[in-house]
């Protein structure tokens, strides 16, 4: 190779995302990684039987041999995956190598060794397809744990000093960074690769995408060994949705105040763009599509503005898209309605609506795509999450690229909320937003009960938790 580097190591462990990682490299062109090349029990893969022509009895007889063979007759920049229990013959050769590019994946160690617990359980180690997927709870043992902990931690220390004593530097990526095309590529940059990817690849879904105190069988246990390791941060709600960008062209400001709406898609749009056309003494409509510069424009020349979204219900928003955009002749998503019916066999009816469709059936369709929803934004069915049924934490959290809202209203509080954020910045008299219409042939109501709640709460849990959303209750 002419550039920095000859070839390449991908440090990681067991359950850190590793096959993810792998999988994303391999699409670029100028890149081959060659998997666990020096994993004591098989060479690359668990049914390979050699790399580049080197057996793994070849290897184990001379190791070196491989490492050359990487470097000298890979396709593009050759590299390769090891853990800490790999072959330790190599592991100097490697870290003393100026030549040899080092990338180092980290992830909690303690999601990681439940993560490791579930696959030994249930036999699964990858996921393609979350209709596939298998589960079982882990059962945390404390010394297990601790040896796990320690092997991980004085394997990456050794890394570490190597590393510092002979002046090198590594290219570091988290679990949570993975879904970030950007660092993809600047994994590839480092690397020396000039190709970009468009995308990440959907091959590989994640495959415990639940909180952590759900996984865990005695999960108590495992919360009071560790209760004085706080950086393992059990507590918080796992989220493997996409980072979302500001999409800035959606808000929309009024003509007759300085007000800026920041819609939620599946939320109460169109009623308060309707409220906020008719604001100010002119009633002059609505001003929209706008670039970042615009927009910038806008806010300096309208002084003491604020911003605004309003958030629904997360059962009461996934019915309403379901039913306006999945269901619905003229439906956004007919592709995605397809999907589901063939692919995840819902019970959805081929013509929307038809007459043969009841509110059992609804009811029965409603509950699957609430579940399916659930593995969607865990990534883990082939459609992507889009923003009709992204979580509304994440679309805020993306809004946050531009600007964040100054407050987010509550749908069931948006008339007194509404008329206050207007008085505050001159507009006191304000007709009362209109009501949401319904979609649908069947309204929610009609089909409610605990079990739709319990699915709306699994697939949305951190809206729940985020926004303080109760049970839905019918008005």
């Amino acid at each position: 190779m002419t550039g920095k580097f000859d070839y390449f190591v991908l440090f990681a462990e067991m359950r850190t995302g590793s096959n993810f990682v792998e999988a994303n490299l391999n699409k670029f062109d100028g890149i081959s990684c060659h998997g666990e090349a020096f994993n004591p029990s098989f060479i690359g893969y668990p049914n390979r039987a050699d790399i580049l022509g080197l057996t793994l009895e070849m290897r184990d007889e001379d190791p070196q041999r491989l490492l050359t063979t990487i470097k000298d007759y890979s396709e593009g920049l050759g590299g390769f995956r090891f853990f800490h229990d790999h072959d330790q013959r190599v592991i100097d050769d490697v870290l003393n190598d100026p030549r040899c590019a080092k990338i180092i994946l980290t992830r909690n160690p303690a999601d990681s060794y439940v993560s490791w617990k579930i696959a030994r359980a249930t036999g699964q180690w990858k996921l393609t397809d979350g209709k596939n997927r298998k589960d079982s709870p882990a059962v945390f043992d404390e010394d297990e744990f601790i040896d796990h902990l320690t092997a991980l931690q004085d394997f990456q220390i050794r890394v570490l000093n190597t590393l510092q004593k002979t002046g090198q530097t590594a290219f570091y990526i988290g679990y949570e960074d993975m879904q970030d095309v950007d660092i993809m590529n600047g994994i590839a940059t480092f690397l020396g690769v000039d190709e970009k990817l468009d995308g990440i690849s959907k091959e590989l879904k994640k495959q415990n995408p639940e909180p952590i105190e759900d996984k865990v069988q005695n999960f108590d246990k495992m919360a009071d060994a560790l209760a004085r390791l706080d950086r393992f941060n059990l507590s918080r709600t796992p989220n493997f949705e996409p980072r979302r960008g500001a999409n800035v062209p959606d808000f929309i400001a009024a003509q007759g105040a300085p007000l800026l709406f920041m819609p939620i898609k599946g939320g109460p749009t169109g009623v308060v763009k309707k409220w906020l056309s008719k604001l100010g003494e002119d009633r002059s409509g609505l001003i929209g599509q706008f670039s970042q510069k615009s927009l910038r424009k806008w806010k300096r020349g309208n002084k003491g503005h604020r911003s605004f979204t309003v958030v629904r219900h997360p059962l009461e928003r996934a019915h309403d898209v379901f039913c306006r955009d999945i269901l619905a002749e003229d439906g956004a998503f007919q592709q995605v309605r397809r999907t589901l019916r063939k692919r995840y066999k819902l019970p959805i009816p081929d013509t929307p609506y038809d007459l043969a469709y009841d509110v059992n059936e609804h009811r029965m369709a409603f509950i699957g795509y609430l579940k399916w929803l659930q593995k969607n934004l865990a990534e883990q069915t082939s459609v992507r999450i889009d923003a009709h049924w992204a979580s509304q934490t994440q679309i805020i959290q993306g809004f946050g690229n531009f600007s964040l809202p100054d407050i987010v209203i509550r749908e069931q509080d948006a008339d007194e909320e509404l008329a206050w954020l207007a008085s505050k910045v001159g507009v006191d008299d304000v007709a009362l937003p209109e009501a949401a219409e319904t979609s649908g042939h069947y309204s929610l109501a009609d089909i409610y009960d605990a079990e739709l709640e319990k699915a709306a709460q699994a697939a949305y849990s951190k809206d729940y938790m985020v926004f303080g959303f109760d049970r839905w209750k019918a008005d």
